[in-house]
């Protein structure tokens, strides 16, 4: 069953479209599910993200675990928006359901991949930032088979 905060960010997302010529934009998606998220950021010269917008394809957990990401991020420095965990994403939304876990990563994800782009952009290195996955199954459990 969904928290009443989840189904309000999936009923009434926050922050949903494109910004144009943003600082940064990631996009990640599941394959084992199907879901596909992007995330906007509007990074300003002192390093703080003034906006953030989402594109989201996939389930009710997917737009909701997205639009909270970008409620979180929104006035925070870079260096703070990195340290937003899947988990924080849960805690905010009261929790998701075990099977819809899969959904925060893809929101911390769509995070680092923003920042990633902003960072090569602007040609500068942020402590702590990994190269994101496209595909976040592939940080859930090795690949069986390599083709």
């Amino acid at each position: 069953m969904y928290s009443e905060k989840v189904m309000d960010h999936f009923n009434n997302p926050r922050n949903v479209g494109e910004i144009e010529n943003a600082s940064g934009v990631g996009t990640v998606g599941n394959a084992k599910c199907g879901d596909i998220m992007r995330m906007y950021l509007d990074i300003d010269e002192n390093q703080i993200i003034r906006d953030c917008k989402f594109k989201t394809f996939g389930c009710g957990a997917a737009v909701a675990t997205s639009s909270m990401a970008t409620e979180l991020v929104k006035g925070k420095t870079i260096y703070e928006a990195l340290k937003i965990t899947n988990k924080a994403v849960m805690e905010a939304l009261d929790g998701l359901p075990p099977v819809k876990v899969h959904c925060s990563l893809l929101a911390e994800e769509a995070i680092h991949a923003a920042l990633w782009d902003y960072a090569e952009k602007h040609n500068i290195k942020i402590e702590g930032l990994e190269k994101p996955v496209n595909d976040i199954s592939e940080k859930e459990e090795a690949p069986e088979e390599e083709y």
